[in-house]
């Protein structure tokens, strides 16, 4: 991945002692795998779960679990440890994170390695809760990871699901993909600065069916449209995400709607933008459809030699904006700016976003992006290739100067 924000990046892994500590390896060798460096701190009682020559084969570091050595028989070169790695971490994540150690964090206790380093800490703090559905939703936890929020901590909240107890609802500790997210974003400097907007946004293709078994459709993935509504929840937006057939994953906490056609998103989005603040197209609509699809399937015996076709509805053009802001896309082959300016124009949108298919590993299904976003007064500005995750918070960044 060009540009990747984890390499050379310094991370202390914080593990603490709950049953998802077995989760921290995996957390290690994604972390390590985007050519981070990572050290791990445990607190005592997360060696009943998980052995500390397990994290540290994995991270290729010595880990630390105690404040003090065991013996200080034949010397020790601890010394001030805490400060040291205080200075040298760029990232501290803490996960899985015990309401114990949130309550130990909150209060400014320092009787454990992981609270004593976090007390000096210097680098942005992540911290990703795991526990029982009531100990989760207690009411002293719920107030302490507030806390921890307004001191400007970063939460990866919970999800619900199935937990060890046998009980199911929140608690769980979040996808080891949404805390990697979650760490590119705040290792790039960037907050929940969109807390309290609401966005909309489409993605992926739709599919005109020309029988029960063909359609007319696009190469599109979606995967720019669910970056979008990726880095939208991590910022701390409300996200709704109405998507065309799209093998991508939207995290839990996004609300989705599925359609196929034009004019399933088409009604889709008509209905959802009264209650939303931003609208982001990110979907790739069919501009055509057959003129009369058949009931049943079209045989090759039936030596089908055309279809006739129809213009599908222009969702941006017959959409009333009333006073919402609403972000355009525009994939071209040739005259690409000219194009997008021109549907900017025509549209009446406040941003458009341009990619170029010409661009090598940008466009349709790739994992990143070389975009350019120009707004309402003509003013442009380009970005190198990179992940579509970057892109996406690049748009959500220009989209927060015009709302």
């Amino acid at each position: 991945m060009p540009n990747d924000v984890f390499r050379n990046k310094k991370i202390i892994l914080g593990v603490t002692g709950c049953i998802a500590a077995y989760k921290a390896c995996y957390l290690i060798r994604e972390l390590k795998n985007r050519g981070a460096e990572v050290k791990v701190v445990m607190t005592p009682s997360a060696l009943q779960f998980v052995a500390p020559l397990t994290f540290s084969t994995l991270s290729g570091n010595p880990v630390v679990v105690n404040v003090f050595p065991e013996s200080q028989q034949n010397g020790t070169e601890m010394t001030t440890w805490h400060i040291d790695y205080a200075q040298w971490a760029d990232l501290i994540l803490i996960a899985p994170s015990t309401i114990n150690t949130i309550a130990k964090i909150v209060h400014g206790f320092a009787d454990n390695a992981l609270t004593t380093l976090v007390a000096a800490a210097r680098s942005p703090l992540i911290i990703v809760p795991a526990a029982d559905v009531d100990m989760y939703l207690n009411r002293v936890t719920k107030d302490n990871i507030k806390k921890l929020e307004e001191l400007g901590h970063y939460i990866v909240y919970a999800e619900e699901g199935e937990l060890a107890s046998g009980l199911s609802g929140y608690g769980r500790m979040a996808d080891i993909n949404k805390i990697i997210d979650a760490a590119e974003l705040v290792l790039s400097g960037i907050k929940k600065d969109l807390t309290g907007k609401k966005i909309l946004i489409t993605a992926g293709p739709t599919y005109e069916d020309i029988d029960p078994v063909r359609y007319l459709g696009n190469r599109s993935s979606g995967k720019m449209g669910y970056w979008l509504a990726k880095a939208g929840f991590l910022r701390g937006a409300d996200v709704t995400l109405i998507s065309g057939p799209s093998n991508e994953i939207a995290y839990p906490g996004i609300k989705v709607h599925n359609v196929r056609s034009a004019k399933e998103m088409k009604d889709a989005v008509e209905k959802e933008l009264k209650q939303n603040d931003v609208l982001i197209m990110a979907g790739a609509v069919a501009d055509y459809k057959p003129l009369k699809a058949s009931s049943k399937k079209i045989k090759k015996e039936d030596k089908l030699n055309s279809i006739s076709l129809s213009q599908t509805d222009d969702i941006l053009l017959s959409l009333k904006k009333g006073g919402k802001k609403i972000i355009g896309f525009a994939l071209e082959t040739n005259n690409a700016e000219k194009n997008a300016l021109k549907k900017l124009k025509e549209k009446n949108l406040d941003m458009i976003v341009l990619n170029s298919l010409s661009d090598k590993k940008s466009g349709f299904e790739y994992d990143t992006n070389k975009i350019t976003v120009i707004n309402k007064s003509g003013k442009k500005k380009s970005f190198p290739l990179q992940s579509k995750f970057q892109a996406a918070n690049n748009i959500l960044t220009e989209v927060l100067k015009i709302t």
